[in-house]
């Protein structure tokens, strides 16, 4: 494939003709300018675990072009399809704990409506059958003769808790999931269960259910998060995260029998989760550090730190252990390098990779490492961001830039390899993350500060990240565009009606745009949540109306003036695909160009690797016409009008 190279001082430009390749000199270093092609190439592929004898390990991989299952040896090898689906994605769950049949999971295009099959050789059976019932697999019994599912098939609202039979594969139902309620976690001798009551976006109650009787314990005491972790090998401690009297998460243990929990660590970052291996030699517990991934794993007994190695100068970001504990499953990757799976030999300390997914294609000096800023915004709150600098940006070589917003609201954008990103930034544009106030990972003060005040404080934290980007000196400050996905293409249509004169362009994937109608459309499985949603964002169906209309952009498209992208997914059922169709149509009676590409076989992201190249290929298009300025790269029968792309 064709190569451009790029440099930061362009008086050193130089032109080739060999093979149509425009070269760059740079003093520093020369970057080679990938294509979508060539960036989506990449494979995304993880591990769903190894196989009853350890010989081999089940991946879900999009190698080609859309996620299926695999399986390669523990020693490394060449990846085996199981499944080959041209259509559907499908992603791997478990293999069974005494044979090579395999459990697989997929929906309906991104309808998230998911079902769970066997793979049995060359048969592949439905368990979960039922059209619009939502399943979710949970894990498998103490012995391996079932596996604990959840359906909502009493009542779309619910996802209650069942117990399947691997010998005739008749389900039964352990939990009638009502209220407010979540399922959590289940004990390895199938005795407790947790349930957590969602009482706002942060805080929620966790209980203790005794299934023979029912009985029910509640564990926190004063309001606070809390999550259920893992039952202790024995069965007789429950540890759960909680953030109680503190902003950030840590893990308690509750003794079952005297009904009291003790604190069990402390940490200046939340932590995600806490567990132990199968058989408790391990414990392993994971870390939000500054929007990276941290790893801890310590004997159970002693407390003593497992090192692991360091792989290619990256640490490890992911462990999970054989269910004999002799053998591990090391995810290696950095924000430069995407995820790789190794299989590591506990006692010889071996280590074999099992994947390598970078394009080939693709130098990884090439690529940029993320760094953390953090700047002030309009109130004095410090903003922190991942910050992407092209190799190519100098004092004498601005870069045009673009703020990038995670989804959620409550998300958080993260120290790991993004390749939609590393893309916009190998063509040039530097990319702020801002992770604006409500975001996660920086304590429950920082989160809760954006709560019903969406589109207005928050967008000042990305108005001030957007300052702080004009103010580097290898930044073209007149150059500076907005774009997001989900709750980010919310704030990037805030930007464009709410700021209009702030950013240049504004690139919206599938974002919120009427609130009121989102509220009261969410899928019915998130019935549980609703209620504390409702009290972060505002509840529709109330007075709260009137503020959520003022922070819809679809009531005020005449305000836009700058040119606007939008990309949805026809299936989506969190943002219904009229949120961009009407805002969309109503930027377009400002005569501002507006560019929209719909896909009909995609949900609330997209999966396929054809429409991944569609979606970002269209989008350095039109920001290199709209943002850089370059409308040469358009066709000549496009330069003189904005472009419209609606793929039905």
């Amino acid at each position: 494939m064709k190569h451009v190279l790029i440099t930061a001082l362009s008086a050193l430009l130089l032109f080739s003709c060999k093979n149509g390749t425009k070269e760059y000199a740079t003093a520093k270093k020369e970057v080679k300018q990938y294509t979508i092609e060539q960036f989506m190439d990449n494979e995304s592929a993880g591990s769903n675990g190894y196989s009853h004898d350890n010989s081999k390990m089940l991946i879900t991989s999009n190698r080609s072009g859309i996620n299926n299952i695999y399986e390669v040896p523990a020693t490394g090898g060449d990846l085996k399809p199981i499944t080959q689906s041209d259509s559907v994605s499908i992603y791997g769950l478990s293999y069974f704990p005494k044979d090579d049949r395999i459990l697989f999971t997929m929906d309906g295009n991104g309808d998230e409506i998911y079902k769970i099959f066997l793979k049995d050789k060359d048969q592949v059976i439905s368990l979960t059958p039922g059209k619009d019932v939502r399943t979710g697999f949970v894990g498998w019994a103490k012995g391996g003769e079932s596996f604990y599912f959840q359906m909502n098939k009493r009542d779309p609202q619910f996802m209650d808790l069942y117990e399947m039979n691997t010998e005739n594969f008749e389900s039964k139902l352990l939990f009638k999931v009502e209220n407010n309620y979540d399922f959590g976690i289940i004990s390895n001798n199938g005795q407790y269960i947790t349930v957590s009551e969602a009482i706002t976006t942060n805080n929620s109650n966790l209980y203790l259910i005794e299934l023979a009787t029912g009985e029910k314990t509640k564990i926190n005491t004063t309001e606070s998060s809390n999550q259920g972790s893992d039952f202790s090998v024995d069965n007789t401690s429950l540890y759960y995260v909680t953030d109680l009297d503190s902003e950030f998460s840590y893990v308690a243990k509750y003794d079952i029998e005297k009904g009291i929990s003790t604190k069990v660590t402390d940490s200046k970052w939340d932590t995600y989760s806490y567990y132990f291996s199968k058989k408790g030699t391990y414990t392993l517990e994971i870390l939000n550090e500054d929007a990276e991934t941290a790893v801890y794993v310590t004997k159970t007994t002693t407390g003593k730190k497992v090192e692991f190695p360091e792989i290619e100068g990256q640490q490890v970001s992911g462990i999970s252990f054989s269910d004999d504990e002799t053998i591990a499953i090391l995810r290696v990757g950095s924000s430069a390098k995407p995820m790789n799976t190794y299989s590591y030999n506990m006692e010889t300390k071996e280590y074999f990779q099992l994947t390598d997914v970078l394009s080939k294609e693709i130098d990884q000096d090439d690529l940029v490492k993320s760094t953390v800023v953090r700047f002030k915004s309009f109130d004095n709150v410090e903003i922190p961001a991942i910050y992407y600098k092209p190799h190519q940006a100098t004092a004498d070589n601005k870069v045009p830039a673009l703020v990038w917003v995670h989804g959620g609201p409550g998300g958080q954008s993260r120290q790991s390899y993004n390749t939609n990103l590393q893309f916009l930034v190998n063509q040039g544009y530097a990319v702020l993350a801002v992770n604006n106030r409500g975001s996660s990972g920086y304590g429950k003060t920082f989160f809760a500060m954006d709560d019903q005040n969406h589109g207005e404080k928050d967008l000042k934290d990305c108005i001030a990240g957007k300052d702080w980007l004009a103010a580097q000196e290898n930044i073209d400050a007149d150059k500076i565009g907005i774009l997001g996905g989900s709750y980010g293409g919310y704030m990037t249509m805030a930007a464009l009606t709410f700021a209009p004169e702030e950013f240049k362009v504004g690139v919206n994937i599938y974002g919120v745009t009427n609130w009121m109608r989102t509220l009261q459309s969410i899928p019915p499985w998130w019935a549980s949540f609703k209620d504390a949603l409702y009290l972060e964002m505002g509840d529709p169906n109330t007075e709260d109306s009137i503020r959520l209309k003022r922070q819809s952009p679809l009531f005020h498209t005449e305000n836009v003036t700058k040119p606007l992208m939008v990309l949805q997914g026809a299936q989506d059922p969190r943002v219904l695909q009229v949120e961009s169709d009407e805002i969309v149509a109503g930027v377009r009676k400002n005569g501002v160009p507006v560019e929209y590409v719909l896909f009909e076989d995609e949900g609330h992201g997209f999966v396929k690797k054809e429409n991944q190249i569609k979606a970002y290929s269209s989008i350095a298009k039109f920001l290199d016409t709209y943002l850089k300025g370059t409308p040469e790269v358009m066709n000549d029968g496009e330069k003189q009008r904005p472009i419209k792309i609606d793929m039905h």
